[in-house]
């Protein structure tokens, strides 16, 4: 009796009294390599490719703590810790350059997040498959055009003398005033890419069950009934992901178009950020203060990026991680 006592205590003490090992991360991913090393190799050269263009480069973010010294290299200037940020910050030009960028980052942000959802709406609302077929290969053409074609179309269209466009403001520059440039820049941006946007929307959209649509219709339900009720919902988790993305580059300006469109004129208006890191660190030479100047915008656009996914977690319970 006594032995068989001991027998099962003896079984019943390993899993009671001792704590079972938990794998550690070396472990799981061996694991979890052996299972699917098949997707493993397929996704080396992506996984390569992003290490060598994306992480390798965060060596040199350094630089904005060093003085940069070309005989010495990256790494070998005198460490002078926040000095470049705080000549960032204390520069007089440092407000003018910050709402500059905040005020036309928003408004195409704003703008580029709204018009996909209404165009997506509307074409889906066309009955013909190949009117609408049409439609949005209109829309989207504009997006495979050149940033420098369409700084040379609003040149073109916006000339106060020769401009169909610019015609109708008089002899007053739209491309010259500091105060039409933001509309110049987000409309021009809204027009060539909202075609190109939508197309995730209406991918959305084709997954509706038809059902849907013939149990709305039932109830007597009109065409805004279906955009509000069935539509308009089954996109949102999409539009909630996509915003999140958008807003983690809430300061990034696009370069190009911006550069270019800037003169004499508008230039208190148009110089953000990424046209001031340039003309300091490309054209002044100044290395350490523009990478001092574009890791305080990463930073920022990185803080934009984890404030939208807590709250659109929180809110509506999409989040991106």
């Amino acid at each position: 009796m006594n032995t068989r006592h001991s027998a099962t205590a003896a079984a019943v003490a390993p899993s009671s009294g001792v704590e079972r090992h938990k794998p550690g991360l070396l472990e799981r991913f061996t694991d979890h390599f052996q299972r699917y090393w098949q997707l493993w190799v397929l996704s080396a050269p992506a996984l390569v490719f992003v290490a060598i263009f994306a992480y390798v480069p965060m060596w040199g973010i350094q630089l904005a703590f060093r003085k940069f010294d070309s005989a010495r290299g990256l790494t070998g200037g005198e460490w002078v810790g926040l000095h470049y940020f705080e000549q960032f910050f204390t520069s007089p030009l440092f407000g003018e350059i910050l709402w500059n960028t905040f005020r036309i980052s928003l408004w195409t942000l704003v703008t580029g997040f709204i018009f996909p959802i209404i165009l997506a709406l509307l074409i889906n609302q066309i009955g013909s498959s190949k009117v609408k077929g049409f439609v949005q290969t209109v829309t989207y053409m504009p997006h495979f055009i050149s940033t420098v074609v369409i700084v040379s179309m609003l040149n073109i269209f916006l000339d106060p003398n020769n401009g169909f466009i610019g015609k109708l403001f008089g002899d007053e520059s739209l491309l010259g005033s500091t105060t039409a440039i933001t509309a110049v820049y987000w409309i021009s941006e809204v027009w060539q890419h909202c075609g190109w946007n939508c197309i995730i929307y209406l991918a959305a959209l084709s997954s509706v069950d038809p059902s849907l649509y013939e149990a709305a219709k039932i109830d007597g339900a009109g065409r805004f009934q279906l955009i509000r009720y069935v539509d308009f919902p089954a996109i949102l988790p999409t539009a909630g992901v996509l915003l999140i993305l958008q807003m983690g580059s809430v300061l990034n300006v696009g370069f190009d178009k911006i550069y270019l469109l800037q003169n004499s004129l508008n230039m208190p208006a148009t110089e953000v950020i990424s046209t001031y890191t340039f003309k300091i660190g490309i054209q002044s030479a100044q290395f350490s203060y523009s990478t001092a100047i574009g890791l305080f915008n990463t930073i920022v656009n990185f803080v934009f990026l984890i404030t939208a996914n807590a709250i659109s977690k929180r809110v509506s319970n999409s989040s991106i991680f």
